[in-house]
């Protein structure tokens, strides 16, 4: 099978810097992909090379409308049409977007994964959303594009960015400064989501005037949120009681958005974590939205993909074997 693209420029920033997308094509799908100039030689089975088409065809549509692409579009596009089943009528220019997406004046905010797609859907619908998963799958900076979506829409009037102030597992001692100084390495994940979501001049003047507003979770006893996208971050080292407090503080035509990774909770040990237990109760309710990321929706580095593969595997080890001790001393 042979691709022609009509334009040399987008043709190159299509196969990547050497050949690297067409390379993670070729790893994914299973395919052999050769380029010269402006085309692309698909070799392989009839399946894959039409799901390698779909890709490449999907992309370089995203290219000719002024979007920048990375490897990680690249993999998207990819779990996208290996998600569809057959593709043989794929029109790229034509389909409906399957996978949803976030409007933003700076640019869109696509799913890259069905995790990702129900994600969105859950918070265009729900007032309350979990985010319940491990690192690298997006829930912290689809929560805040969708929370910049809403102040951009004049929806809310302000975001509220909130975070447990938890040492992993090291002691900082002291740290100096105001209140937003002493918080803020703990939220830079969330300044890192901003800066990329929103031109820099306006996110400094937000949070000069007051839109956008950092404030650590025990500071949030005792207020109303209403109007605003309220966010918390890295929720599994939220106790049982900070977490319904931070719940209860909801106030009129507000959005809230809980993240975090129960795997990854540095509560004191016995301590319960606030997020599982409040995804435990909320599951159901009217209003609460509860989305589920696993390993294989990572959309950082391949590697951590992996990485967190072989962590859970570990923990499903250590479970069985406290199972298998239980039962001994309950046999013995």
């Amino acid at each position: 099978m042979v691709l022609a693209f009509d334009d040399n420029r987008l043709a190159t920033q299509l196969f990547g810097h050497y050949g690297r997308n067409l390379a993670l094509i070729e790893r994914k799908l299973g395919v052999k992909a050769d380029s010269r100039g402006n085309h692309v030689t698909l070799e392989g089975e009839r399946d894959a090379c039409e799901q390698a088409r779909a890709v490449l065809e999907h992309l370089y549509e995203a290219l000719r409308k002024g979007r920048d692409i990375s490897q990680g579009d690249v993999d998207g596009a990819i779990r996208e049409v290996t998600s569809q089943g057959s593709l043989f009528d794929f029109d790229p220019a034509e389909q409906r977007q399957s996978f949803d997406e976030i409007h933003l004046r700076r640019r869109p905010v696509r799913a890259r994964t069905a995790a990702q797609d129900a994600y969105i859907r859950a918070l265009k619908r729900h007032t309350l959303v979990f985010g319940n998963g491990p690192a690298g799958t997006g829930k912290t900076w689809i929560a805040v594009a969708y929370a910049v979506h809403l102040l951009e829409r004049r929806m809310v009037d302000k975001i509220i960015l909130s975070r447990p102030a938890v040492e992993a597992g090291e002691r900082l001692g002291f740290l100096p400064g105001d209140m937003k100084e002493k918080v803020d390495p703990y939220l830079r994940p969330i300044y890192d989501a901003l800066y990329d979501l929103m031109d820099r001049p306006f996110v400094e003047r937000a949070l000069q005037s007051g839109e956008i507003e950092i404030a650590p979770l025990a500071f949030m006893r005792g207020r109303t949120l209403s109007n605003a996208a309220v966010i918390l971050d890295e929720a599994q080292n939220a106790t049982s009681m900070q977490m319904k407090m931070f719940l209860t503080r909801l106030g009129e035509n507000s959005h809230m958005i809980v993240t975090g990774d129960p795997s990854q909770t540095d509560l004191p040990g016995g301590q319960i974590s606030g997020l599982a237990e409040a995804v435990r109760l909320l599951e159901g309710v009217e209003g609460v939205g509860i989305c589920h990321f696993k390993a294989e929706d990572v959309v950082r580095h391949e590697l951590v993909q992996r990485i967190v593969s072989a962590y859970e595997k570990l923990d499903a080890a250590k479970i069985e074997a406290a199972s298998a001790r239980l039962a001994g001393k309950a046999g013995s």
